[in-house]
């Protein structure tokens, strides 16, 4: 379990004894690309940490492949609307890469935070962070040209344009492969 220090590391204030009851409800793993962490139509039951590797959240609309969402080294991801709400979720969650993981169960979850009331703030933390960027990300679609979203992209979160594939990044940044072509040659 190294990479799960890094986990606690973005919460320094967390006690000793609520990081451990948090490990202990933990599930390491790790799994290939094109793994499903959380599939459309199922209740999200884990919220999961990528320790190192990748995944992309997405979804199918029209036979179409929307991504939403990439998730890198270090940061957490799950269904957040199926995961709090516990009804099923409208998207996918897949690896991008071999990734090893770490997973703790929504009712895991609900005990650490029974018996360690601190591990609400860290979670609240990561709900925050979680809101930022989904407000950050609707922004970014309806007031910036195709130019302006891929220069953030490549400014904000480069490690994504080496590992996400050309048609994952168009769909996310809400364009056409084509487009995103055009883009990158001039660039």
């Amino acid at each position: 379990m190294e990479n799960f220090s890094s986990l606690f590391s973005k919460f320094p204030t967390t006690s000793d004894e609520a990081k451990a009851a948090f490990a202990n409800h933990l599930e390491e793993f790790e799994v290939e690309k094109g793994f499903l962490l959380e599939k459309e139509g199922q209740v999200s039951k884990y919220l999961y940490f990528v320790a190192k590797g990748s995944a992309r959240s997405y979804y199918i609309r029209d036979n179409r492949d929307i991504t939403v969402s990439f998730t890198l080294d270090e940061e957490f991801v799950t269904a957040m609307h199926s995961f709090i709400t516990r009804k099923p979720s409208y998207e996918n969650i897949e690896t991008m890469e071999k990734s090893k993981v770490f997973k703790i169960s929504y009712e895991g979850l609900q005990s650490c935070f029974l018996d360690f009331p601190e591990l609400e703030r860290a979670y609240r933390m990561i709900l925050e962070q979680y809101y930022i960027v989904l407000e950050e990300q609707q922004i970014f679609n309806k007031f910036k040209t195709a130019r302006e979203r891929y220069l953030e992209l490549m400014q904000y979160r480069p490690k994504v344009i080496h590992r996400a594939s050309v048609g994952q990044i168009a769909s996310f940044l809400d364009m056409t492969i084509e487009t995103l072509s055009r883009i990158r040659a001039r660039i």
